[in-house]
């Protein structure tokens, strides 16, 4: 399994913009071979204004994250990615993961 993130760090004023961007997107993962899960992450408002949002991607293994990344739903799915730069301060930090151990519930 890995585990694929993007850290976004937001204003106040821009929260609300980037929350209603996400969550009307076309995403296109739901096509994806290996593809197992998506969140998107809220943490909690800083002293300084901004909030730290994450997407965390699960797929079925490295390979089919990096298929993903060169596919053409990709390319759909980031298609305006350039117009909504000014919504986080910076570019998205990546971070990808392969798991060592995985714990579920009964």
């Amino acid at each position: 399994m890995y585990i694929a993130m993007n850290r976004f760090t937001v204003s106040h004023e821009n929260a609300q913009a980037f929350e209603k961007l996400w969550l009307g997107r076309d995403s296109h993962l739901k096509d994806m071979d290996g593809f197992v899960e998506f969140q998107m992450l809220k943490g909690p408002e800083n002293e300084d204004g901004t909030r730290l949002y994450a997407s965390h991607t699960v797929w079925a293994s490295e390979d089919a994250f990096r298929a993903w990344t060169r596919s053409d739903a990709f390319r759909a799915a980031h298609k305006n990615a350039g117009n909504t730069a000014k919504l986080h301060q910076g570019a998205p930090t990546f971070e990808g993961f392969s798991v060592i151990q995985d714990i579920t519930a009964n």
